[in-house]
């Protein structure tokens, strides 16, 4: 048996340079609530679980990532128009968010989307849920009849 076969020296590692460790984020980086020390005082937009879109600018935060949101509105999309509702300060459980992130102000009214009135934007936006549901139902319908459990919710999130 050739023992030269199983003989390893090792002089010069070769590892490839997507791996060099220059390319990593440094370890003292906050990946905790205290990232968003940068953002107070800020505008930001914060995307909820149950799908609100809400702009706002961050005034406070705690170490569960509460946010306290102040001149905040909530934007509504519906197609290529969007209504934005005057909320005030408006106070968040850090466990509802799902996105947050800072708005750039030079893009903000930059939209490709034309505002309409809320009353509009909410009628739509029923219109919209209403025209969901139906076909919810009817998928749910097919489904059952090909034998398959329908018992999700919209709520059923984990």
């Amino acid at each position: 048996m050739n023992t030269n076969l199983w003989k390893i020296t090792v002089t010069k590692l070769n590892i490839p340079q997507y791996l060099n460790m220059d390319n990593f984020l440094p370890g003292q980086i906050f990946t905790t609530s205290a990232s968003l020390v940068d953002s107070v005082d800020r505008k930001l937009l914060v995307v909820l679980r149950d799908g609100r879109k809400l702009i706002g600018v961050l005034r406070s935060f705690d170490q569960f990532a509460n946010l306290v949101l102040q001149d905040t509105i909530e934007r509504i999309y519906v197609g290529d128009a969007y209504g934005d509702i005057p909320r005030g300060i408006f106070i968040i459980r850090g466990e509802n968010v799902v996105l947050l992130g800072e708005i750039d102000l030079d893009k903000e009214d930059e939209l490709p989307l034309r505002q309409v009135p809320v009353e509009e934007i909410l009628l739509a936006q029923r219109e919209e849920m209403e025209a969901r549901q139906k076909r919810e139902k009817l998928k749910n319908k097919l489904l059952h009849d090909q034998g398959f459990s329908v018992d999700f919710t919209e709520t059923d999130l984990y």
